[in-house]
């Protein structure tokens, strides 16, 4: 058994495809190919399934993958010593973001070329996910950290949060909307959206998380008619009177250049949290925590803000 083999193994899981693994490993695919068919052969047992269209671990590769997870970590964990003692910084950063959050109040992209420049021997690798499997990703080791969405009563054991947005929910609706007709002020409350066909982000992210949570506190199970991963594409269900739309609350003016009529949410309200979260005992690698450093001290403070634009 070769160190080089758990590496190639580790990356064809990761990436599910050993076309996408030769690529960020940068080497050719056979050659990877062969050595993972090579420590299956030495082991007798058969780490990947690659019967369907991408790659899936076996029950022994499950079985093997935190070990090979551990044997790389502690090789990463020798060259970091060397580096630290040499004052090089080198190594990778696995970083989970929830889709849309990189905007103008989240400039997670400058951050992260201000460190690349810096340390250029650092890869940094960036995925979009749902919030439900980045904490699961988070636990197993497969991110260092990740910005995720919160739900209202978060329970994340081992885990560590830094709130970046802290944002109502709000329900914004066609002008023509009988809810508009019979709501004075700009609030409504969670219970007048029984029965309504709602338009949300789908099941795992954060905010749906938090509406669901919200409808039953206030005695009922929402119906849920659409859902999309882009708050614009519900915004435009929400348009042609398709529903009502739950959203973090949009920027002054937003919602009536759309033709909508935005609504905040009440008894009880609820609110969309993003969160810079790793595991408390925090990154394993030097320059992962280093680099948590930094969008730490960068990133917005945690302080609630009136609207976000995501």
């Amino acid at each position: 058994m070769e160190f080089r083999q758990l590496q190639y193994f580790v990356a064809v899981v990761e990436e599910a495809n050993f076309t996408r693994a030769a690529a960020r490993l940068r080497l050719a695919q056979p050659g990877i190919s062969n050595q993972i068919r090579q420590l299956e052969r030495e082991l007798g047992q058969q780490l990947l399934d690659r019967s369907g269209r991408s790659v899936t671990v076996t029950e022994a590769g499950r079985a093997v993958l935190p070990y090979a997870r551990a044997a790389i970590a502690a090789f990463d964990g020798v060259r970091q010593a060397v580096d630290e003692f040499t004052g090089l910084l080198r190594g990778r950063v696995r970083i989970g973001l929830v889709p849309g959050t990189a905007t103008h109040e989240l400039d997670v992209a400058s951050v992260l070329a201000d460190f690349h420049d810096e340390h250029p021997q650092i890869e940094i690798t960036l995925s979009e996910d749902t919030s439900e499997r980045m904490h699961a990703a988070l636990y197993s080791g497969e991110l260092d950290f990740a910005l995720v969405g919160l739900t209202d009563a978060e329970s994340s054991p081992g885990l560590s949060h830094q709130i970046i947005i802290d944002t109502p929910l709000v329900a914004v609706l066609a002008p023509e909307d009988p809810l508009v007709a019979c709501t004075e002020g700009t609030e409504i409350p969670m219970a007048a959206l029984r029965d309504r066909p709602l338009i949300t982000l789908p099941r795992g992210t954060g905010l749906r998380g938090v509406l669901d949570r919200a409808c039953a506190a206030a005695g009922f199970q929402p119906r849920i008619a659409f859902e999309a991963a882009t708050p614009y594409l519900l915004a435009q269900l929400a348009v042609r009177g398709l529903g009502v739309a739950v959203l973090p609350a949009l920027p002054d003016g937003a919602a009536t250049a759309l033709g909508l009529r935005s609504l905040e949410l009440v008894a009880p309200q609820p609110r969309g949290r993003i969160a810079l979260t790793w595991r408390s005992d925090g990154p394993a690698g030097t320059a992962a925590r280093a680099l948590l450093q930094r969008l730490r001290a960068e990133l917005p403070s945690p302080e609630p803000v009136n609207h976000t634009s995501f």
